[in-house]
């Protein structure tokens, strides 16, 4: 019966993919044609697939707060690549990637149609994505970023990157701050963290040879922007996060060690 379970869960998967290879495939025939594909379209579309991909996980999810009336920066807690489907399903989305999900199979393929917008770590390119970054939110359209760069076990949290801000303090668009919590049997999650050396076929496969997880996602009160420091704006953000996460804030004299580095 495992067996089986697992089998039919990829199979579920593998048939999601298809229809988001086709969606991805129509945007392509759109290019080709030079058929305009607003980004709203594609946020819409990508929803869609994400609803669906979201559907074929193993989690029980359950979400928190109201949904935002208007287009924001997202910004939140970094745990696994299920983030993504996970949080894309609740709204129209674009996101914010690390460059080396561009060269991954299909799933490259399908974010760059998707209108996700790439980062390289280390690179001379920040001007360059403010700008974009800036242009995206311009066009009243939400983009979801994790301000960590890199995923963690859930169990705490990185130091928020200010400059992945900056181009909400340039527009004056707010933030949507989000805590996302993955739990098992009441405690941390240990199996949906996607973290170190770790490949996605392997970690797909862990999660389903494992019964349902729990996934908690809270939407937290927006935080304006405007006039804001973008190393005060992180903390702010990191702040609101850490206390629904864990129920605590840092100590005052690591929040400012901290913003100094940011």
């Amino acid at each position: 019966m495992p067996r089986l379970r697992v089998m039919a869960r990829v199979l579920r998967v593998l048939l999601v993919v298809l229809f988001g290879l086709g969606m991805a495939a129509l945007f392509t025939l759109y290019e080709r044609l030079r058929i305009p594909a607003s980004t709203e379209r594609r946020q819409r579309w990508s929803q869609l697939f994400m609803t669906r991909l979201s559907n074929a996980l193993p989690f029980k999810v359950r979400v928190i707060g109201p949904l935002p009336q208007q287009p924001m920066l997202w910004v939140s807690n970094h745990v696994s690549w299920t983030d993504i489907p996970l949080l894309g399903m609740l709204a129209p989305l674009s996101f914010l990637s690390k460059a080396e999900v561009r060269n991954w199979p299909v799933a490259g393929w399908l974010a760059h149609k998707a209108g996700t917008l790439f980062i390289r770590r280390g690179g001379n390119d920040s001007q360059l994505l403010r700008k974009q970054i800036s242009q995206h939110l311009q066009q009243a359209c939400a983009l979801l970023i994790f301000p960590e760069g890199t995923t963690t076990d859930g169990r705490s949290l990185r130091t928020f990157h200010g400059r992945l801000l900056a181009s909400a303090i340039d527009t004056e668009v707010a933030l949507q701050p989000v805590a996302l919590r993955y739990l098992r049997n009441g405690q941390a999650d240990p199996i949906a963290p996607f973290i170190g050396d770790d490949d996605l076929l392997s970690h797909l496969m862990r999660l389903f040879a494992n019964d349902c997880g729990e996934v908690e996602i809270q939407l937290l009160r927006p935080i304006q922007s405007a006039g804001e420091e973008r190393a005060a704006l992180a903390f702010k953000a990191q702040q609101a996060i850490q206390v629904a996460l864990f129920g605590v804030q840092e100590p005052a004299f690591q929040t400012q060690r901290r913003a100094k580095a940011a």
